[in-house]
Parts: C-alpha cells; sequence; structure tokens
C-alpha cells in the first residue's frame, strides 16, 4: 500500500502541491516573525474544496519546509525564523560570522534531510506501537523528562554554568503569569487584562532574538556588513564529513524522533536535548556555541525528525504532537477523515498519503533549500541600513497578527529591549527561552500527579520510564559541575 501511495504522490499534481508547500514552507520559515503554524492555519481555507489527501500533501509539505527553512536566518542573522532553530544560532551565525555561512548552511540542510529521512523510517517501520508506548506516559514521566530538559540548560550555556542557570530561571519566571493551570485563578497579571493568558511565546523570541539583534546592529550601523563567502560546492556535505558526523546525525535524528511523538513537546525542545546530548558526548564540548559542526547538526537534525515523529501519533492514535499537528487535526476533521487506529482501514490513502508525502517533502526541501540559500544568503552583504527596517515591519507583523493587539508588539519591544541588556551583561539567551517553554510542560503535569496520587512523589521513582528520566538528569547535572571543575582547575593551573 505504501508502494501505491508513493506512486500516486509522484503524479503531477501531487507532485506540484508539494514543492509548492515546501518552497512556501521553506520562505515562510526563514522570514523571523512567521511560523508554520501561521501558515498552515492561513492555507486551511483555501483546501476545503480540495480532495482530502491532496490537501494534507499540501499541508505536511508545508510543515516540512517551515521547520527547515528556520535555519537560514538563524545562520546568517542570528535570527531563529521559527522556534526549532534556537539551537541552531548558537553555532550558526558564529560559524558565519567567521566566513563559514556556506558551510554552516550545507551541513545544516544535509543534517535536516538526514533527519527527515531517519524519522521517516521510523514512521513507516514502527508508528502504531511506538504511538502506543508515548499514549501511556502519565503525568510523572512527563515532568520528569522535562526536568531532563530543563538540566540541559547548563549544559546549552554559550558562558558560564551559573550565568545559564540563571538566564533559565528567569525564563521560568516569564512563564509563571496567566491563568493557574491548577486552579484557574488568574496570577501576576498586575492588572492588565492582555496578561490572563501570560506572554505569548512568538512576541517573546522575535523580541529575545530579533530585536535585540536589531539594536545591537543599530548601535553598530555604521560598521560595513561583513561579507559572506559562498561557495555551491560548499552546501553540499562531503562524504568525510558525513563519516565523521554519522553517530551525531543519528542520534539526533533518533532524539528528535522520539521527542516528536511525544504530544505537546514540539521541534524546539527536541533540538535542545539533541544539542545537549551531543555536547555532553563530544570529545570537545568546549567548541559548542563558539562556530561548531557539530552543534548545527545536532539542532538541525533534531528539529526536522520531530516532523515525520510528530505524524506518528497524529496518522496512529488521533493525538497532536506539536501545534502545526494539532492544526492539521483539525484539517482532517474539516475533510471528514477520522484520525486513531482506524485510520489506516477507513482511510488508508489518506494514512499512506501523508507518509509518502512527508518523504517525497524531505527530497524536495533538500534540492530547494540549497538552490534558494544560495541566494538568500546574499542579504548579508546589503548594508544593515536597508534591511533593518524590512525586519522590523516582518517582526511587528508577526507578533501582532497572533491575536491581532498592539499588546504583543509592545511585548515584542520590552523583551527585545531584555535580551539587548542580557547580551550586554553576556548572559545567553538560549536556556531563557527554554526556561519559559518548559515551565508550563513541567507544572500541569506534576500538578495531575500530585491531585491523582493524593500529593505522593513516589510514582516518580517507582515507574520505570520517569526514574530512567531523572537518572539521566541526575549524570547530566554532575557531570556538567564536572566539567566546570576541570575547566576552573585548567585555567588556574595555566595562570600558575
Amino acid at each position: 500500500m505504501l508502494a501505491q501511495a508513493l506512486l500516486d504522490t509522484l503524479a503531477p499534481l501531487p507532485i506540484f502541491y508539494i514543492f509548492i508547500g515546501v518552497a512556501l514552507g521553506c520562505i515562510v520559515g526563514a522570514i523571523p516573525g512567521l511560523t508554520g503554524s501561521m501558515l498552515i492555519v492561513l492555507t486551511l481555507p483555501l483546501t476545503f474544496y480540495m480532495d482530502s489527501t491532496l490537501a494534507m500533501i499540501l499541508l505536511v509539505a508545508m510543515y516540512v519546509g517551515s521547520i527547515s527553512g528556520g535555519l537560514i536566518t538563524a545562520t546568517l542573522l542570528r535570527m531563529p525564523g521559527t522556534p526549532s532553530s534556537i539551537m541552531t544560532t548558537l553555532d550558526g551565525y558564529p560559524m558565519a560570522q567567521q566566513g563559514k555561512a556556506g558551510r554552516a548552511l550545507g551541513i545544516g540542510i544535509m543534517a535536516s534531510f538526514v533527519g527527515g529521512i531517519v524519522a521517516w523510517i521510523f514512521m513507516v517501520l514502527v508508528a502504531p506501537p511506538l504511538g502506543k508506548i508515548a499514549v501511556k506516559f502519565g503525568p510523572f514521566e512527563y515532568f520528569s523528562m522535562v526536568v531532563m530538559a530543563l538540566v540541559l540548560i547548563a549544559s546549552v550555556s554559550e558562558g558560564s554554568f551559573l550565568k545559564g542557570i540563571i538566564s533559565g530561571l528567569l525564563g521560568l519566571l516569564v512563564a509563571t503569569p496567566g491563568i493557574d493551570p491548577g486552579t484557574a485563578v488568574p496570577r501576576l497579571d498586575f492588572g492588565f487584562n492582555e496578561m490572563a493568558g501570560g506572554f505569548h511565546i512568538l512576541p517573546v523570541l522575535i523580541g529575545l532574538f530579533g530585536i535585540s539583534q536589531i539594536i545591537t546592529d543599530i548601535v553598530n550601523i555604521d560598521q560595513k556588513p561583513e561579507k559572506v563567502p559562498m561557495k555551491f560546492s560548499n552546501l553540499f556535505m562531503s562524504l568525510r564529513d558525513l563519516k565523521k558526523q554519522a553517530v551525531n546525525l543519528i542520534r539526533s535524528s533518533v532524539i528528535g524522533t522520539w521527542v516528536g511523538i511525544l504530544p505537546g513537546i514540539g521541534a524546539n525542545i527536541g533540538s535542545i536535548i539533541a544539542y545537549g546530548a551531543a555536547k555532553n558526548m563530544s570529545k570537545t564540548p568546549e567548541k559548542f556555541g563558539t562556530g561548531h559542526d557539530e552543534g548545527v547538526v545536532a539542532s538541525e537534525a533534531a528539529n526536522n525528525a520531530t516532523v515525520s515523529g510528530a505524524l506518528i501519533p497524529l496518522i496512529t492514535l488521533g493525538i497532536p504532537g506539536s501545534i502545526i499537528d494539532a492544526i492539521l487535526l483539525g484539517a482532517m476533521y474539516i475533510h471528514n477523515v477520522q484520525p486513531g487506529p482506524l485510520l489506516f482501514k477507513t482511510n488508508p490513502e489518506m494514512a499512506y498519503g501523508v507518509m509518502s508525502s512527508a518523504l517525497v517533502a524531505n527530497i524536495f526541501m533538500l534540492f530547494i533549500m540549497v538552490g534558494a540559500t544560495f541566494f538568500i544568503a546574499k542579504i548579508v552583504d546589503i548594508h544593515k541600513a536597508y534591511i533593518i527596517p524590512a525586519i522590523i515591519v516582518f517582526c511587528i507583523i508577526g507578533s501582532f497578527a497572533l491575536h491581532n493587539r498592539m499588546f504583543d508588539v509592545w511585548v515584542m519591544f520590552g523583551f527585545g529591549l531584555l535580551g539587548f541588556g542580557l547580551e550586554r551583561c553576556k548572559v545567553p539567551l538560549a536556556p531563557f527561552i527554554i526556561g519559559l517553554i518548559l515551565c508550563p510542560l513541567a507544572e500541569l503535569p506534576i500538578r495531575q500527579g500530585l491531585m491523582a496520587t493524593g500529593g505522593s512523589l513516589a510514582p516518580l521513582v517507582t515507574r520505570p520510564a520517569s526514574l530512567i528520566f531523572l537518572i539521566i538528569s541526575a549524570l547530566t547535572f554532575v557531570w556538567t559541575i564536572y566539567q566546570e571543575v576541570r575547566k576552573a582547575n585548567k585555567s588556574k593551573s595555566a595562570k600558575v
């Protein structure tokens, strides 16, 4: 059935929709402030009268393209086009500043392709059993997994361990305003009705990584833009690089796939965990954050792998693995398709169509990104005075369009100033965003678990999966402290 679906997908009309979807996704993903979810939501009404399978093929192609496109501006401008590209900025942008933009983009594109293909293989071979395992996870497993990701804050900090922790704690603090998930009572809204829902991730992200960079560029507006050397041959990963990064590619792809399967986690968490794992297992962890190949490979392989990973519970159990998957779930209902265990019996053409389109979309993504990136990279050669106004406009539109209110625009500018100040103090921004994202993912499950057990925390260590996550967290924390102490001792020895 899958072979027939692949043949059907290679027909002219599906191929056209996949090309359009991936191309639009890459463009939107590369624009700071615009996201794949926005693109898919705006496209959804246009699919009402389309064939249901063709509609899903188009939307899945947009999904793949939007996650991949964030690599371009994350590398060239240090502005992640999508949240999933946050970790790419840590090494991609320094590489561009070192004149290695072509290499950073090339290994990022190839890593994205490999991650997508590895995750697709998982989706085809083990979708039903993996989906069933993920669905059995309870609140304590989710909390333990979030704790594991939070511990990785220390490992993704560019500077000192203490500043990384402080940044992460600030992110947790910013995540607390809004409706209390346990009591449904507003908290820390300071009398503003707009604060009832808390700070949305999009304007915060645009502010911290977009506006703060714009402020820095304005301060240094007289500096001539650095020429970014780009060669077409650099946009391909050599066989030597593939061999060198093979373990990192597979590990990060598997991590991304597994995180994608878990409902509500998302590509950004997958890239965070994969980046932390790559750094902790690297022979040269000190190079991470300074323009290191392994960092770009880990982030991009993982965030693309989450796409096919998140499709697994969607088509097998009817459970969305991310925000975009929730939109895709709504699209299925709009087209009178019931996702879940019976999908392969009632609408096999839809199930296998989604699977086959994910494969073809990843192949298209590889060629479109290689072709388009070569020209998009020239944007860095333009003087900042010409591109800053356009970027500000896109940032404002992206923040305003979220809820059609100016409050989100002011939030964006406020966090832009905060991000600029933190960077001046050499406090890393990535842990801040990590803390902001993970706080609600940790708070709600643990409160649900405590209510179910009458306040007992015993399941955290009595449930096998939860215990494994906590052990990994403890080992990661101890290993990070050990590295910090060893680094301090080396510094002292060098001074003596």
